[in-house]
């Protein structure tokens, strides 16, 4: 039950992501100018018949926020009461601290006028609780605690025998989207989505002829893919050959290969239709997604750093203690008996 209840903050966290992107797609950051309050109101009593034009993307973005925190608050809480491992229960509370520090970042966003720093910040946190998100959701799946599927249907801990390269390849991959991502989110708040306008060629060219600092994050944004593809083509090629049977591995390779080409069609699209909201918006959320799911399969290829960790506590419901405690006495009073046995004369006759 905690696992499908990550899922669920995980598939919140999704929704959030959507509609913190689409308030800068639609140029909405300001529609609400105070924070905490919304026009004065309470945030959750605001009327919806004022939720009009780019108020409700905004007013929207609040509410999503607010109960995906309030979902982070109950996991966090949730790990710490029934999950084992202490280190799980800090990280709980690390990702109920991210997502704390990710709202405090979008109020400062609002009461400052979007500058461009606190907004690429605000971004770049908004990716890392989703993947805090997402690795708690992977630590408390049956696959990370008893060990992944093989090809005989038996749960062993396959990942000790993933290769040191490809743990890695994941890690450097894993980098280099987030990388990437940090600077679409700089590109994206400082009006630099359209510095090139043109696509494949920049400017009519396979380089811009001019330069500026728009121009330089656009272009640095469309190298950055480049590198992105190659680097996520090599960890699913490299995946593929060491064992394609590894459904663990070689599963989310493909849908990281599937992710990563439509992420650059979006991006393509992005730029053709001069930024369509709702195109540049699921950009940013497919971008998420690539991001982790390189993230799964690099936690993945390291399980083993964590897997004699991985020890829950046994079922102690009521009719299963009195089976243990039964089975703890008899097991107790079985060698006393055997002595007593031994101890008695042999009463049988002579033969």
């Amino acid at each position: 039950m905690l696992h499908k209840f990550a899922k669920f903050v995980v598939a919140s966290t999704v929704l959030l992501i959507l509609a913190g992107s689409l308030v800068t797609s639609h140029d909405a950051g300001l529609s609400v100018p105070d924070w905490p309050t919304t026009y004065g109101w309470n945030m959750f009593t605001f009327p919806p018949r004022m939720w009009v034009a780019n108020i409700f993307y905004e007013h929207g973005h609040r509410l999503i926020a607010s109960s995906v925190g309030f979902l982070t608050i109950v996991l966090a809480a949730w790990l710490w009461m029934k999950d084992p491992r202490r280190w799980l229960h800090w990280f709980g509370v690390a990702a109920l601290g991210a997502v704390i520090a990710q709202g405090l970042l979008g109020g400062l966003t609002v009461l400052f006028f979007l500058p461009p720093a606190v907004s690429t910040a605000h971004a770049a946190l908004a990716e890392i609780f989703f993947c805090m998100t997402v690795a708690i959701a992977l630590f408390t799946s049956p696959g990370w605690i008893h060990g992944f599927e093989n090809d005989d249907d038996s749960r062993v801990a396959r990942s000790q025998s993933v290769a040191l390269p490809l743990r890695r390849l994941a890690t450097l991959t894993t980098a280099l989207v987030f990388v990437q991502i940090l600077v679409g989110a700089t590109m994206r708040h400082t009006g630099a989505g359209l510095a090139i306008p043109d696509f494949p060629l920049m400017f009519g060219g396979l380089v811009p002829d001019h330069w500026d600092a728009k121009i330089a994050v656009h272009f640095a944004h469309r190298l950055g893919a480049l590198i992105v593809a190659a680097a996520v083509l090599s960890t699913a090629i490299y995946t593929w050959r060491s064992d394609i049977n590894r459904v663990e591995l070689a599963n989310p390779a493909l849908k990281l290969v599937l992710l990563t080409i439509l992420q650059v069609i979006l991006g393509a699209l992005t730029i053709i239709t001069a930024r369509n909201p709702w195109i540049n918006s699921v950009h940013v959320v497919c971008g998420a997604l690539v991001l982790t799911t390189s993230l799964v399969i690099t936690l993945r290829c390291w399980r083993d750093r964590f897997a004699d960790e991985v020890r829950l506590k046994p079922d102690v419901t009521p009719a299963n203690a009195v089976l243990a405690l039964r089975s703890a006495v008899v097991s107790r009073l079985q060698p006393d008996a055997d002595r007593v046995g031994a101890l008695q004369p042999d009463r049988r006759g002579p033969a």
